[in-house]
């Protein structure tokens, strides 16, 4: 089924032009919206806690907003499975890819960070036209291995290469691999509540995780937060914003509290964009934070200071 789905149904449509494509797109979002009511309780669950100034009728905005960009993002995921990278290029324009090239040149390994926002899967398929040599993604595989295997190869087609994120220390500590570019999207839940650092994110206390700080600090790489915005149908264009070129000067908690109060103030700007529908506060808080922070600081600091 799984076979027939892909190769007799995704990549045929995947061929057809994303206008023609993107007439599905209302029947797609009563579909989410109004037939499935696609994990409506944990929308506004998120939105109703995240934004508690607002008054009903403009969470109901937001909340309808993000179901017409996730129809958006259903079509345009299939879509991106049939461009070449020519195509591609057309739609999503790196604005100062140069910034990150700079430090490329110095031979400094760079982290690129970034959330579930706007179209990240056009960016993970196009990051190959501005990085040419070793450029990584970080990731975790799918559990049915049949699409794990298809949609990254589709993802690894114009240069990037997936690695795992348990594993990913045997490529990046590879001299041969140097300098990287790694991008990483850090805004989903944490699998250790005691392992995550915590912070206000969004009028919740809230895990966030850690690992672009602990591989800033690892490989001693410069960090940048990607901006991302839609310009219109079927164009994006992206910004990369210096989180920091220093990170082992950088106090605990600095690259991680800053790459993540730059995603919610992209989200702030633009709500819908956003993946609302993810559990992402689904982590019980540990006791004690003031106490997990410091043994946490403490750790830190002597591991890397």
């Amino acid at each position: 089924m799984r076979r027939i789905l892909y190769f007799g149904l995704l990549l045929p449509l995947s061929k057809l032009p994303l206008c023609v494509l993107s007439g599905v797109k209302p029947f797609l979002f009563i579909l989410l919206y109004h037939g499935m009511r696609y994990r409506k309780s944990t929308v506004m669950e998120n939105i109703d806690k995240s934004f508690p100034e607002k008054s009903t009728e403009e969470k109901n905005r937001i909340r309808t907003k993000f179901y017409w960009h996730l129809s958006t993002l259903i079509i345009e995921s299939v879509k991106n499975m049939g461009f070449s990278a020519k195509q591609l290029e057309q739609r999503i324009q790196f604005v100062n890819a140069e910034k990150v090239r700079a430090y490329l040149d110095q031979r400094r390994n760079v982290v690129i960070v970034g959330g579930h926002f706007g179209n990240w899967e056009w960016v993970i398929t196009s990051l190959g036209g501005e990085f040419t040599k070793n450029l990584f993604g970080l990731g975790m595989p799918m559990t049915d291995r049949f699409w794990d295997h298809k949609l990254t190869a589709k993802r690894e087609r114009f240069g990037l290469k997936v690695i795992h994120s348990k594993n990913h220390k045997e490529f990046l500590s590879n001299p041969s691999n140097h300098p990287f570019v790694i991008l990483m999207l850090s805004d989903q839940s944490p699998g250790d509540s005691h392992k995550s650092f915590w912070m206000n994110f969004l009028n919740q206390t809230t895990a966030v995780q850690f690992g672009s700080e602990n591989m800033a600090n690892q490989s001693d790489a410069v960090v940048f937060y990607y901006h991302m915005n839609r310009v219109k149908n079927g164009r994006y264009e992206v910004v990369f914003e210096l989180v920091t070129d220093t990170p082992k000067t950088e106090d605990y908690g600095f690259i991680t509290s800053t790459h993540t109060a730059l995603l919610e103030k992209d989200i702030r700007l633009n709500p819908s964009q956003w993946m609302w529908s993810h559990k992402r506060w689904k982590r019980e808080i540990p006791p004690n934070l003031d106490d997990l922070f410091e043994a946490q600081k403490i750790k830190f600091n002597k591991k890397y200071r």
